[in-house]
């Protein structure tokens, strides 16, 4: 009988640029009261990227922080994911310049649009990859919100930031790790709660586009907060079914780091302490696809994941688009 062939995290890795916003600058700029963005979203500071720093070169850090951790040759790679929304250009794609400058010779490479629940997707695409191909994936979720945001809108100005995180997926023959449950959901009918209205084929850039209209723009962030924590609900307590476990299963719950009121929320609902959730956003701020791996890394550098462990993701955001994980280590 063939063993069964399964993936496993071989590899952890991250980057978050040395800028550091303090909320009081941010809420100065925008005549807020001291303490009102922690209050209302967990966050304290967030990362921002030097001038000139490009996605592909935050990106490149994670994914060879990733690599090295592994202690795989660059060479045995065959494919790299690439989740982001922002991307250095529109065309052509970004996930080939980074293979190219991590020296991965011999790997496909794509990027993957699925806004904040990117990873999720990546991850799930990923783990199929090395079951049925039996070899070494890099996903890495890379964000550089920073440009991206208009700073005269208070929905988008306090919360996003820029980071990258990185895991490196192998075979492994323990049917108990890797991908043991998933649900992924959309939900097209709130597509535009946030977005970025030009740029697209839509409304291409080009003369009279206002310059706002080529930034972020939240709708309605009190719809968003609650179709969010509807979504990562739903999705976790399907993966969780599909996986065939209870809560008390899970040794740590790495959400989407939206807000620390929305995964609070969502640990609630599915019944999941706080102790047992993943906090990373007070120090790193929303940095959407890239916040799941981010805190991966960030939370095996501080307690490592041993063999056995459970873990649950779950991510929503534009789109919208959503997901959860349950994954064994």
């Amino acid at each position: 009988m063939n063993p069964v062939k399964a993936s496993r995290i071989a590899g952890f890795g991250h980057y978050a640029p040395e800028r550091r916003v303090e909320n009081a600058q941010i809420e100065i700029q925008l005549g807020l009261e001291p303490g009102w963005i922690e209050r209302r979203t967990g966050i304290r500071s967030r990362r921002w990227v030097a001038e000139g720093e490009l996605l592909t070169d935050i990106a490149a850090n994670a994914g060879a922080a990733a690599l090295s951790d592994a202690n795989i040759s660059p060479g045995d790679i065959a494919l790299t994911i690439l989740a982001t929304s922002t991307p250095d250009h529109l065309l052509p794609p970004s996930a080939p310049l980074l293979a190219h400058h991590l020296g991965l010779v011999n790997s496909g490479a794509i990027d993957l649009a699925g806004a904040c629940s990117g990873f999720i997707y990546a991850l799930t695409l990923a783990d199929g990859f090395v079951r049925t191909q039996g070899r070494p994936v890099l996903v890495v979720a890379a964000n550089i919100l920073s440009r991206r945001i208009n700073p005269a809108e208070r929905a988008t100005a306090v919360l996003f930031a820029d980071a990258a995180g990185a895991v490196v997926l192998a075979l492994s023959d323990d049917p108990e790790t890797g991908l043991l449950g998933a649900d992924l959901a959309s939900n097209g009918s709130r597509y535009d709660l946030i977005s970025i209205p030009s740029g697209g084929s839509k409304q291409p850039f080009g003369p009279g586009v206002a310059a706002e209209e080529c930034l972020m723009t939240m709708r309605d962030g009190r719809e968003m907060f609650a179709q969010a924590v509807n979504m990562m609900t739903l999705c976790a307590k399907r993966a969780l079914a599909h996986a065939g476990l209870c809560t008390s299963g899970i040794s740590r719950f790495v959400p989407h780091q939206a807000n620390a009121r929305i995964f609070d929320v969502v640990g609630e609902n599915v019944g999941i302490e706080p102790e047992r959730i993943v906090r990373t956003i007070s120090e790193y701020g929303n940095s959407s696809a890239a916040t799941i791996p981010l805190s991966l890394s960030l939370s095996h550098q501080a307690r490592p994941f041993i063999s056995g462990e459970k873990l649950l993701l779950t991510a929503a955001g534009a789109g919208l688009t959503g997901g959860a994980i349950v994954w064994g280590t």
